[in-house]
C-alpha cells in the first residue's frame, strides 16, 4: 500500500516542467480559434441557432435557449476572442472561464448538434480553468499579471493525458462488439463509398478492407495511450495517431475532432520536447516575464487533501459516466440508452421515419403532424432514431396543440383539451431493413422525460 501511495503522489504532487502545459495551451487556444471561425465562416451559427423554431434541450437544462441573431453572434465573439486570449495567455483565468462557459452553453442548446469532440472540448476547457498554463510563455506573466514559474504539480498535466486516455480507451472497449469485429459494420457500408480516394480507392471496395480498418481501429484505441507513454515507442505511436487521425478526417466529415486529436496527444511527449517547442516561441517573440519564481511552484489553492478529493470526484466521474448503459436492457445500438457522452465514435448507421399523430382525446379522430413545420432536415434525422428526443417532440405537440381547435380538410372541427399522441417509427440498423421501433399504440404525451428505462421501445427482432 505505501508503494503504491507513493506512486500516486508523484503522479498528483511531484514537481513537473510547466512546459507541456504551456504548449498544450498554446495550441488548444489556436486549434479552437480555427474551428470557431471556420463554424462562422461556414454559415452553421444560423443553419443550427437561428433557423430553427424549436430546439432539443437536454434534460436538466431547458432553461437554456437561444439567443436573437445578434445575441448568438456576440456569443461567437466572445468565443472566438476567448481562444485567442487562452493561446496568448492574456487574462488566461477569465477566457478559460468565458469559453468554457460560451462553448458549453452553445454545445447545451440542441442535442441535435452533439458530437463526442464537442464534449470533450467542453471537458478539456473545464480543466483548463484550473491549470496554470498561464505562468510562463504568456502574456500574463509578461505583463506582471501573475508571476512565471517553471513548475507545477503533475496533476495539472496527467489530468490532461488522463482524459485524453479516457477517450481512446473507452472508444476502443466500445469497439469489441458483434457488429464492429465480426460484421465489419458500419465501415463495410461506409467504405464502399470511399472509392474515389487517391491511392487507396480502389481498396474500398473489398471487405477485408473494411475487416482491416475496424480492427486496427479498435486495436488502435486501446493500446495508443499505452504507446505513447513509452518513451521508446512514442515517436512510432505518434505516427500511428497521424495515420489513423488523417484517415478519418479525409474519409469522414467529423469536423476538426482529428486534428484536435493529433494536436493534443503531443502532451505525452517528453518534458525536454515541450521545453524546446517554448525556447523555440520565446526566442522569436523575445519576450521576458516581469516578475520570475524560478524553480518553485506557487502555494496551490487547496491544500492537497482536498485537491486529491476533488480529482478522484472527476476521474470517478468519468470512468462512471461511459458505463450507465449497463444500466439499461436491450441492444445499446438500438435503444441509445445511455449512449451519448461515452466516447462512442462512428459506430453505428442508423435511419428513420416517424409519423406522429395528435388524437382527440375521446371521438379517437386525429391529426397527422407534418414534422417539416417544425423542425429542420437535420433536426427530424436525429430524432427519428433517438427516443429522448422522439419523446420530447411529442411532449412539444402536446402543448401546442392543448386548448386548441383543428379545422379537418372536410371542414370537422376537433377541439382538444388534452390531446394524446402518438408515433409510428421505423428505424433501420446497419442498413439491415426498417423494423417498428416504438409501441405506436403509447401515448407519449403522458410518458415523462427521464433517465429511466424506456419500455415503450419494441425489441430489435434481427
Amino acid at each position: 500500500m505505501t508503494e503504491i501511495k507513493k506512486w500516486l503522489h508523484k503522479l498528483t504532487f511531484s514537481n513537473k516542467s510547466i512546459a507541456p502545459l504551456v504548449v498544450f495551451r498554446i495550441l488548444f487556444g489556436i486549434m479552437m480559434f480555427l474551428s470557431t471561425l471556420r463554424f462562422i465562416l461556414n454559415g452553421w451559427v444560423y443553419d443550427l441557432y437561428i433557423q430553427p423554431s424549436y430546439f432539443f434541450t437536454y434534460l436538466g437544462f431547458d432553461w437554456v435557449k437561444p439567443f436573437d441573431l445578434y445575441g448568438i453572434s456576440l456569443l461567437f465573439g466572445l468565443l472566438l476572442l476567448s481562444t485567442l486570449f487562452i493561446a496568448l495567455g492574456f487574462f488566461y483565468r477569465i477566457s478559460s472561464i468565458v469559453f468554457f462557459i460560451c462553448f458549453t452553453y452553445i454545445e447545451l442548446i440542441d442535442k441535435t448538434n452533439y458530437l463526442n469532440h464537442y464534449y470533450f472540448i467542453s471537458l478539456v476547457s473545464f480543466l483548463l480553468m484550473f491549470l496554470p498554463a498561464n505562468k510562463a510563455c504568456s502574456l500574463d506573466a509578461y505583463l506582471g499579471f501573475t508571476s512565471k514559474q517553471e513548475k507545477v504539480q503533475a496533476w495539472s498535466i496527467n489530468i490532461l493525458k488522463f482524459q485524453m486516455a479516457v477517450v481512446y480507451i473507452f472508444a476502443g472497449l466500445s469497439k469489441l462488439n458483434y457488429d464492429w469485429l465480426i460484421e465489419a459494420q458500419p465501415l463495410r457500408n461506409w467504405l464502399k463509398h470511399q472509392t474515389d480516394l487517391p491511392l487507396i480507392g480502389d481498396l474500398m471496395q473489398y471487405e477485408f478492407t473494411a475487416y482491416l480498418f475496424s480492427w486496427g481501429g479498435a486495436l488502435f484505441d486501446l493500446f495508443i495511450v499505452f504507446i505513447l507513454i513509452n518513451n521508446r515507442f512514442r515517436i512510432y505511436g505518434y505516427a500511428m495517431v497521424i495515420i489513423f487521425h488523417g484517415l478519418t478526417a479525409v474519409m469522414f466529415p467529423i469536423g476538426v475532432f482529428p486534428y484536435v486529436m493529433i494536436v493534443s496527444t503531443l502532451i505525452f511527449f517528453s518534458t525536454d520536447f515541450h521545453k524546446n517547442i517554448v525556447a523555440w516561441i520565446q526566442g522569436r517573440i523575445s519576450l521576458k516575464s516581469k516578475t520570475t519564481n524560478k524553480g518553485q511552484i506557487n502555494s496551490p489553492i487547496l491544500p492537497k487533501r482536498s485537491t486529491g478529493i476533488i480529482l478522484s470526484i472527476y476521474i470517478s466521474i468519468q470512468l462512471l459516466l461511459p458505463l450507465r448503459y449497463l444500466a439499461y436492457p436491450g441492444d445499446l445500438f438500438w435503444t441509445e440508452q445511455g449512449y451519448r457522452f461515452s466516447w462512442r465514435v462512428m459506430l453505428i448507421e442508423k435511419a428513420g421515419y416517424a409519423q406522429f399523430f395528435v388524437h382527440h382525446p375521446e371521438n379517437g379522430m386525429k391529426k397527422r403532424i407534418d414534422n417539416k413545420e417544425y423542425l429542420t432536415p437535420q433536426q427530424e434525422k436525429m430524432m427519428s432514431t433517438q427516443p429522448d428526443m422522439i419523446l420530447q417532440f411529442a411532449h412539444h405537440l402536446r402543448d401546442e396543440y392543448s386548448d386548441t381547435v383543428i379545422v379537418e380538410a372536410n371542414g370537422v372541427e376537433i377541439n382538444i383539451k388534452e390531446p394524446k399522441v402518438t408515433a409510428e417509427v421505423y428505424v433501420s440498423l446497419f442498413n439491415k431493413g426498417s423494423r417498428l421501433f416504438i409501441d405506436p399504440e403509447v401515448n407519449l404525451s403522458k410518458i415523462n422525460r427521464g433517465f429511466h428505462h424506456k419500455d415503450w421501445i419494441l425489441k430489435n427482432e434481427k
